[in-house]
């Protein structure tokens, strides 16, 4: 794998942030604790490290720290907000808690003389600032390159020995030129190229799987959406028919989407697959159930049997796929007892169904899993299809789930996404959906009093679902909407907007 740049974080809330958009520069790019000891970390050979922020002062008892031999590798580093101000502690210079911090936009000043860092900026130019802390007097050998007017070291450099410091954030939207400052340290300080692209993921990964499998069977239960698709298609890529899908479809999938996965991996791509038609097992299993968690339990436990039933079937099966992304590692660590993610409808496979598994998407994030969806050839239906939960539909009926009610559902959804469509919303908007509650109101429907379910729109906003805002819809569309639902499906009478933010909602009503 290509040389990364090593995000060693302080516990802050962008370090994700910072990776990405490392990898927006097509640069290899992981996330590193700070406890990693120096000589761990020279092992991983990184062409450079970026020290992330925090929320603590460097001064405190319990502020976290780094082996100060990390900044003596002999590869630059970057220090961000806090990471600038450790590096400051730890080289000799003054940190100091001001009695003015800035935070939001700050106009900063360039310096006159040359800067790796900064260099193609403008004088003044407009960046983002979260601190109250601030660096007084850099390390000895360090050229102050940027200030605003109440900071005086907002940006800081050493270029000989490739230590470069900013107080700012370059790597949120709100600084314009934020890009511009991290492919500066990337291409010039760090003397790397920009060849972190698809296609060099996709031959990394199909190396890997080929690698690691042999000559082995694999099995992957086929979801439909992006994570598993993707993930799907590099194995096939990798090993051909040794591979086998199997999609247990339940009966609580979206409008078109089982007859979509089939038409796409069978026919077009040749995949060898399974379509297990479930949904009569699923319904029964599910009557008289309403507990959202028990919801839950019942679907992932038969999805289980289900799939070990066919997975038996094939014989000496070793390794599973699974479309484990890189958030999943970052925040459970590396798994190495078989699991299907619970998002795919299962907690764990039972004892004696054991296998090793095939991760092609471990190392990637979200927006790089969708570039690599294209770059095989997946529909753009499936490549941005929304986030939906593995139990499907049940998890958006707030009650017992019956077929009349998953039909209605399906129908009012159906309605959604495609006034989405037809508006030019579906990338802006993160999930959409509607939501069928347990409540009947009175309604009247061509002169008649009804008493019929009311049906919840929800719409949000978010760039990784750990908060998320009510999407501002135009009313237009919304009128839309409630007009063809209430119009075209049988048994609803009424459509509320739900604008409630996460927190202190959640995405999902169940």
């Amino acid at each position: 794998m290509t040389q990364p740049v090593l995000v060693v974080d302080f516990g802050a809330q962008y370090a994700q942030l910072i990776a990405r958009r490392v990898r927006e520069c097509h640069v290899y790019s992981e996330i590193v604790p700070h406890t990693i000891d120096a000589d761990e970390l020279a092992r991983r050979n990184p062409a450079g490290l970026i020290l992330s922020g925090g929320p603590a002062s460097v001064y405190a008892p319990d502020a976290p720290t780094c082996d100060v031999r990390l900044l003596r590798l002999g590869v630059p580093v970057l220090g961000i907000c806090y990471g600038q101000q450790l590096m400051t502690s730890l080289l000799g210079g003054e940190v100091a808690h001001t009695d003015v911090g800035e935070y939001g936009k700050t106009e900063i000043a360039i310096g006159e003389g040359s800067s790796v860092l900064l260099d193609g900026l403008p004088e003044q130019t407009t960046v983002w600032m979260s601190h109250r802390d601030t660096v007084v007097q850099p390390p000895d050998g360090f050229t102050v390159t940027a200030a605003s007017e109440t900071c005086p070291v907002a940006a800081m450099e050493d270029p000989e020995d490739g230590l470069f410091g900013v107080q700012f954030h370059p790597e949120v939207a709100h600084t314009p030129r934020g890009r511009e400052i991290l492919k500066n340290f990337l291409y010039t300080a760090c003397d790397v190229l920009p060849s972190w692209t698809p296609l060099s993921i996709i031959d990394e990964a199909t190396d890997a799987i080929r690698r690691q499998v042999g000559s082995e069977k694999v099995v992957c239960a086929l979801s439909g959406g992006v994570d598993s698709s993707v993930a799907a298609l590099l194995v096939h890529k990798a090993i051909g028919e040794q591979l086998t899908c199997i999609f247990v479809d339940h009966g609580l999938l979206r409008e078109g989407e089982a007859e979509q996965v089939v038409e796409t991996f069978r026919r077009h791509f040749q995949v060898e697959l399974i379509h297990v038609d479930a949904r009569e097992r699923f319904m029964t299993a599910l009557e008289g159930v309403s507990d959202p968690e028990e919801k839950r339990k019942v679907i992932g436990t038969h999805f289980i049997r289900v799939f070990e039933d066919v997975a038996k079937g094939l014989g000496d099966v070793k390794y599973l796929v699974q479309g484990t992304l890189y958030p999943d590692v970052i925040e459970s660590g590396s798994s190495t007892a078989a699991t299907i993610k619970t998002h795919h409808n299962v907690g764990g496979l039972p004892e004696g169904m054991r296998f090793s598994l095939v991760e092609p998407l471990r190392n990637l994030f979200k927006d790089e899993v969708r570039a690599v969806g294209m770059e095989l050839g997946l529909p753009e239906e499936i490549v941005y299809r929304q986030p939906f939960p593995g139990p499907g539909l049940a998890v958006r009926i707030i009650g017992e789930v019956t077929p009349e009610r998953v039909e209605i559902l399906r129908s009012a959804d159906a309605v959604v996404r495609s006034e989405l469509h037809r508006a030019g919303l579906d990338r802006e908007i993160w999930q959409a959906f509607a939501v069928l509650p347990a409540i009947r109101s009175v309604g009247v429907q061509g002169d008649e009093r009804t008493y019929a379910y009311p049906i919840v729109v929800r719409a949000v906003t978010s760039e990784d679902a750990m908060t998320a805002d009510w999407a501002r819809i135009d009313h237009e569309v919304l009128e839309r909407i409630s007009n063809r639902i209430t119009a075209e499906v049988k048994g609803v009478n009424r459509v509320v907007y739900d604008i409630t933010s996460k927190p202190p909602g959640t995405i999902e009503w169940e």
